[in-house]
């Protein structure tokens, strides 16, 4: 399952991991072997080479993916990541893990993902926005409102699912502002979208808190990766009275016992040249790898994948880990935190308030009806809530962790429309 780097640690493969949870919630639940054989298998993996023009004049060949997990319960859905790291093991894994997502939270969306390797971050806003129409040419014809329905990932925001949106309505010779979510306000985007993940974070984390007999201005919290699900999952936990003693970004951490203003260091970071929290003073730095391992009761990893392991789950201190990222702890992390008895709300639980607010915002497009904020607010607590005691229930009944009991009430789900569909 995994094999060693150049440093000697572990390199994961975050579609074994996947696998392994798919394979101990399928035993658990009796699924019939060829029906899971069915699930386990992505519908369609596209992958496609798109000749750039760059700003000097060169050609460029980008590679660009897109996996439809499944569509046994509605459009496939999932975002579009910009990486060097996007690879194809990557993107079946995070389409995967889109279809158990939807299936907790019970929306009528399969599982999808996308991704380009590149580095959006060395390119220039019209060498990005030709690359993005390039992969939307493409892929026309698996994207559609009624097919496959990307949104923003690491590297990509509202501007490119501007673009995406107008080259394929340009391609389809009609407006289509339901192709993509996570767009602009102006062009049909939802409110409330921006704060969606982080806020059912906040969600997930208070009813975890509940069960745990937690009192929120009595708890502390550590949140690694500080861009738009971890900053504004900290500053939620911080409005609900947790006081938040550690964040982290790429340039690093910042530890401080007394508490961090969350508020001033989402400051820093918008008004920072390099949008980080380089020189921010809130706190005492540390290395990076260290953030997981500070004193704390509440871990909110929300950075990338693979980053809770066998090397270093055994020093985590928190009583409770809310998954802002998706894909943060390896399979074989996990039997070392439940050994510790810390409960774990896992990443499709957890992060799940991304698609749900995406699933309100296609809604709203199809209407062309559009929500005030407060509405998007208390629709999507009302989901998470549900799908928290959903999940919480059967890690009761199945006498399991919360990651395998959100694996078998989404796997339950999928398996049974697939019986009922009878798509053999």
């Amino acid at each position: 399952m995994t094999k060693s780097n150049s440093t000697g640690h572990g390199v994961y493969n975050p579609l074994d991991s996947m696998m392994s949870r798919f394979n101990e919630a399928a035993r658990i639940l009796g699924l019939d072997e060829q029906i899971a054989n069915v699930l386990k298998s992505p519908d369609k993996c596209v992958i496609v080479t798109m000749p750039i023009t760059m700003d000097d004049g060169s050609i460029r060949v980008f590679e660009g993916y897109r996996v439809v997990h499944s569509d046994h319960l509605g459009p496939g859905k999932g975002g579009i990541r910009y990486s060097m790291d996007v690879n194809l093991d990557e993107v079946k894994a995070l389409a995967a893990w889109m279809t158990w997502k939807c299936a907790v939270v019970n929306i009528p969306f399969g599982g999808a993902k996308g991704g380009v390797k590149c580095d959006p971050r060395t390119m220039s806003k019209g060498e990005l926005e030709r690359l993005t129409r390039g992969y939307t040419r493409a892929m026309v014809d698996v994207f559609g409102p009624d097919k496959d329905i990307p949104a923003p990932d690491m590297g990509t925001g509202q501007q490119e699912m501007a673009w995406i949106v107008d080259e394929y309505s340009k391609v389809k010779g009609q407006n289509s502002l339901a192709v993509v979510t996570g767009k602009p306000l102006v062009l049909g985007g939802s409110l409330g979208r921006v704060e969606a993940t982080g806020r059912g974070v906040m969600i997930t984390a208070r009813s975890a808190m509940a069960k745990l007999g937690m009192k929120p201005t009595q708890v502390t919290c550590v949140v690694q990766g500080f861009g738009n699900v971890g900053s504004i999952s900290a500053k939620l936990l911080a409005q609900l009275g947790v006081k938040v003693v550690g964040i982290s970004d790429i340039s690093g951490g910042l530890y401080n016992p007394n508490g961090i203003d969350v508020l001033k260091a989402i400051e820093h970071v918008q008004n920072h040249a390099s949008h980080t929290l380089e020189g921010f003073a809130g706190g005492e730095r540390i290395v990076n790898g260290a953030i997981l391992e500070l004193p704390c009761d509440i871990l909110v990893p929300a950075a990338k994948e693979d980053q809770i392991t066998p090397e270093n789950a055994d020093k985590i201190k928190a009583k409770l880990i809310v998954e802002g990222a998706n894909g943060p702890t390896t399979a074989e992390a996990d039997p070392i935190l439940r050994k510790k008895g810390i409960l774990v709300v896992p990443d499709i639980l957890a992060n799940a308030g991304g698609v749900t607010v995406s699933y309100f915002e296609w809604v709203q497009n199809r209407l062309g009806y559009y929500w005030t904020e407060e509405r998007v607010h208390r629709r999507s607590d009302r989901v998470l809530k549900q799908a928290f005691d959903n999940v919480y229930a059967a890690s009761e009944k199945y006498g399991v962790d919360m990651r395998i009991a959100a694996y078998i009430v989404a796997m339950d789900k999928v398996a049974t429309t697939l019986k009922l569909r009878g798509l053999f």
